[in-house]
């Protein structure tokens, strides 16, 4: 008898509630905090960057939040619940004896998780009045999933898109503009810091941080404009965990639990939606699991950062938040994983990973690339460089099962597809891609 390949949920299952892992934390998450005064931001201050139930959600401690009926609407329109798919052709080429589950979020219309918040955020700013929203992007998948949740709600959208990424993925550009976005390279010539910025060097590469400064200033010089970030916020991780609690219901379908639960970390969203409803199980002794984040080693936030508070953008205009990270002024390389190109990690995901519940591997990315090959030839599936991370430990935990002989369960988020990466891998075929490393990190006390 052949394994049931996908598990999919009627679309009368989908959750109708997101999870919220602080309402689960033995502790609350130190708060951020303003760095002039070094005292607890007041959330009021937050109100002319952020819609106000999206700082609600923030500081909330409910454990679940119920998602508007518009919201679950627009899911169900773009294809969720996604299927949790087993990889038995990648099983049997390895030979080993463990199962492998991914959750194909690759299939949004967008090619990755990020429309679960955009959907989200450009809901609420909708309902709020808001007329605009900014934000950045690496890779672009964030920046045309809320390009997408933008046009879905009648909203003008701008996206600052790190240079680097803009340049080696136009498809992603012009998928935003489709959209009706408007698409700048940071840094720009729209913005003081991005000005300030190529006035040093006209082909400053960008990075995350400065596109998320950019986006700031373009918010605050615009009263009709709000902000929306993609990942690290507690918000955007709640939205996401649409994923888990779905995975979670299909898991108990075939009476499976999963023994390994891994993705990727560029700021934690697509970890934490996927990671979190499971690891509340952990949490209070219900499941005996490992959960593992992956992320690169060109920007190794949680295996060489440090756990302290720091700017969430280069230009300084965020709140301190308790992370881990390798500075704001971090020049990140131009790997191909411009979404995992971040300096610093969601608040919740560092404490998780500072308490011993969640640990953290990094990867070169030309090892990254070839278990991305892999999974591709056997799957048929061409996963974003981002992926391939969690790809890469999935496929060396099935190798070591082989040797153990263990059957254990592995399940990762299979967040984005990488077809609009292809360059990524046509440099990869061709023995170009170059694997960073820094030699040294160092990064500032703000708090002592």
């Amino acid at each position: 008898m052949h394994p049931q390949n996908r598990i999919n949920l009627e679309e009368d299952e989908i959750p109708t509630q997101y999870y919220n892992i602080q309402a689960d934390l033995r502790e609350p998450l130190p708060p951020p905090l303003d760095p002039k005064t070094k005292q607890p931001v007041n959330p009021a201050t937050l109100e002319r960057i952020f819609a106000k139930e999206l700082i609600r959600q923030e500081i909330s401690s409910e454990r679940y939040i119920t998602i508007p009926d518009e919201v679950l609407r627009a899911y169900l329109e773009i294809g969720r619940p996604t299927p949790l798919v087993r990889a038995t052709r990648l099983e049997r080429f390895l030979k080993t004896p463990a199962k492998i589950f991914y959750k194909a979020e690759y299939l949004s219309p967008t090619g990755s998780h990020k429309p679960n918040t955009a959907i989200a955020q450009a809901y609420y700013n909708k309902k709020q009045g808001t007329e605009r929203l900014a934000t950045e992007t690496g890779a672009g998948q964030w920046g045309s999933a809320l390009a997408l949740g933008s046009d879905m709600f009648g909203l003008k959208c701008k996206v600052y898109m790190v240079r680097v990424s803009y340049q080696q993925k136009p498809g992603r550009r012009v998928m935003m503009e489709t959209y009706g976005a408007e698409v700048r390279p940071s840094p720009s010539e729209d913005t003081n810091f991005g000005r300030s910025l190529l006035a040093q060097d006209k082909n400053h590469p960008g990075t995350l941080g400065i596109a998320i400064s950019e986006a700031l200033e373009d918010t605050v010089t615009h009263e009709n404009t709000r902000y929306c970030l993609g990942s690290v916020m507690n918000h955007v991780l709640t939205h996401q965990s649409i994923i888990g609690l779905e995975a979670k219901k299909q898991f108990e379908s075939i009476d499976i639990q999963p023994d390994v639960i891994a993705g990727c970390i560029g700021g934690g969203s697509n970890f934490a939606g996927f990671a979190y409803p499971f690891l509340a199980d952990k949490l209070h002794g219900k499941l005996d699991a490992d959960f593992v984040a992956c992320e690169p080693k060109a920007v190794p936030s949680t295996t060489r950062g440090t756990f302290t508070y720091d700017f969430g953008d280069t230009a300084e205009m965020t709140p301190l938040l308790k992370m881990y990270t390798i500075g704001h002024k971090y020049q990140s390389p131009p790997i191909h994983s411009g979404g995992l190109r971040y300096h610093g990690k969601a608040p919740s995901l560092s404490y998780l990973i500072n308490k011993g519940h969640v640990h953290s591997v990094a990867y070169h990315q030309n090892e990254v690339f070839q278990a991305a090959t892999t999974f591709a030839k056997t799957e048929g599936v061409i996963p974003a460089p981002e992926t391939a991370h969690c790809i890469k430990y999935i496929i060396d935990q099935a190798i070591q099962c082989k040797k153990t002989g263990e059957e254990k369960v592995l399940a990762f988020n299979n967040c984005g597809h990488g077809l609009l990466d292809i360059k990524a891998y046509e440099d990869f075929l061709a023995g170009k891609l170059i694997d960073y490393e820094p030699l040294n990190i160092e990064v500032e006390t703000y708090v002592k």
